[in-house]
């Protein structure tokens, strides 16, 4: 018998079988490794929004343009605006694009007179439509919406007593309405409501840039305060009175302010115009001694967003295995560890 059969019976076999699997592979090759790609990155903290709210004054009005002068001056710049009767024309001014040096050389050029409408079949009172033309013109009359700035206006109605706060429409209108100050400019009908001066409401208004979006609200109060003395007439009287409302109502809104400025404006007259310089300057040097304060707040503010933005953002650590006691008992006396799912 030859030794090599057995050895060709099952060789041959198990050759013709290789060689078919070698030529019958026709599986796809597997897709190339691919990279899977980077997780989104967070997106940063929104920045604070500062908004700046300039009460009303008449002349002591100026002053608010110091007070801008000085916070762009030191990087900071209100991106939203409100204002009150005499801080609703500075603030409308600013909304529209004009930096603090063209509103001072619009307040230099200004001549009060063209201002002064006064009627004498009204009993004397400024009609206010020569103030109302006067924005309007500065302002290319734009409507309020396409002012660079989001701007609001606050007025009272009349026949309500509502804050009423303007944020569309007829810049200049809504000027008027909020400077329509009872007893010296007639009220302003606007639709079925008739309006007058914001300040019999809201003298700062703090609220009004709430509602505008800010996050941090600098308030400029430049209202009149008690003059510390006893009035010698009836009408001084009265008047101090209503100084004396108004700054009890203010207190409230201010209250609401992250910063209050304050500049020393309480010498000069509601109808001293020629005093403008001396208000600006009063504005700066008010600004100047709160930089500090609100510096500081706006830091704190900003370290307390990028920490609540870092723990939203950070990554959630694995919860750790929970242990079955009783498997870690069968555990041990097998001579086994502890058993965890």
């Amino acid at each position: 018998m030859n030794p090599l059969r057995p050895r060709l019976s099952w060789g041959l076999p198990l050759l013709l079988l290789l060689l078919a699997a070698c030529g019958g592979n026709s599986r796809p090759a597997p897709p190339p490794a691919t990279i899977a790609p980077p997780p989104p990155t967070p997106a940063a903290p929104a920045p604070v929004k500062v908004g700046i709210a300039l009460g009303g004054g008449a002349a002591k009005g100026f002053a608010h343009i110091g007070v801008i002068k000085m916070l762009e001056a030191n990087g900071i710049q209100p991106v939203v605006v409100s204002g009150t009767s005499a801080g609703s024309v500075v603030g409308a001014l600013y909304a529209s694009g004009m930096d603090p040096f063209q509103m001072q050389k619009q307040a230099f050029a200004l001549d009060e007179t063209k201002i002064r409408d006064v009627r004498l079949f009204s009993g004397g009172l400024v009609q206010g439509q020569a103030l109302q033309d006067y924005v309007n013109e500065l302002l290319g009359k734009r409507p309020i919406e396409k002012l660079q700035k989001p701007f609001a206006a606050v007025a009272t109605q009349l026949e309500t007593g509502q804050r009423t706060v303007f944020v569309r429409g007829n810049v200049g209108q809504a000027v008027r309405a909020s400077s329509s100050i009872p007893g010296v400019f007639e009220p302003v009908v606007i639709g079925k409501a008739t309006y007058i001066d914001g300040g019999v409401v809201s003298p700062v208004p703090v609220d009004a840039a709430r509602q505008l979006g800010a996050d941090f609200v600098i308030a400029v109060d430049i209202s009149s305060k008690a003059s510390g003395t006893r009035p010698g007439s009836m009408l001084g009287i009265v008047n101090q009175s209503i100084t004396i409302m108004g700054q009890k109502l203010g207190e409230q809104e201010l209250a609401r302010a992250d910063v209050v400025i304050r500049p020393r404006v309480n010498e000069i007259g509601p109808a001293d115009f020629e005093q403008k310089n001396n208000a600006i300057l009063e504005g700066e040097r008010a600004a100047m001694a709160v930089m500090p304060q609100i510096r500081e707040k706006l830091d704190q503010l900003r370290r307390q967003r990028l920490a609540a933005h870092a723990a939203k953002t950070a990554p959630v650590a694995p919860a750790k295995p929970k242990c079955d006691d009783e498997g870690f008992r069968l555990g041990k006396l097998w001579g086994g560890k502890k058993k965890c799912e």
